[in-house]
């Protein structure tokens, strides 16, 4: 089900239910390709999962978008907020979080299929330098 904007929830509630989305997506990923030892599998989740890499799956999934989930993600982009972590560029930050409000409003609206499609594009260029 689609909801207007108006009925979604904010941005920073959506990036982070993205965020989670996300997170189990990879993990489940790493487990299908047999890692089966926590540290193995903590270091693999980390290249993912980061901002750094969240922005570089945001900028393969981004010519992808949907004109709703563009607007979600510009949102969030430019959300005003944000807590960067130490570690993470601005723009890392911000692209990583419009990244997970798209994959956060999808979720809400339990659109499962849209989610893999996007989490497919985004991933698939790091699977190509395995």
């Amino acid at each position: 089900m689609d909801y207007k904007a108006s009925e979604l929830p904010s941005v920073a509630a959506l990036s982070f239910l993205g965020d989670a989305v996300h997170g189990l997506y990879v993990r489940r990923m790493l487990v299908e390709r047999g890692l089966c030892r926590s540290g193995e599998l903590n270091d693999a989740a980390r290249v993912y999962v980061s901002a750094e890499g969240q922005a570089q799956q945001a900028a393969r999934v981004l010519p992808h978008l949907l004109e709703r989930e563009q607007d979600v993600y510009r949102r969030a982009y430019n959300s005003g907020h944000l807590n960067r972590p130490r570690h993470a560029s601005g723009a890392d930050y911000r692209a990583a979080t419009g990244f997970e409000a798209v994959l956060g409003m999808l979720s809400f609206e339990e659109k499962d299929d849209r989610i893999a499609a996007l989490m497919h594009i985004a991933i698939c260029a790091d699977d190509q330098n395995d």
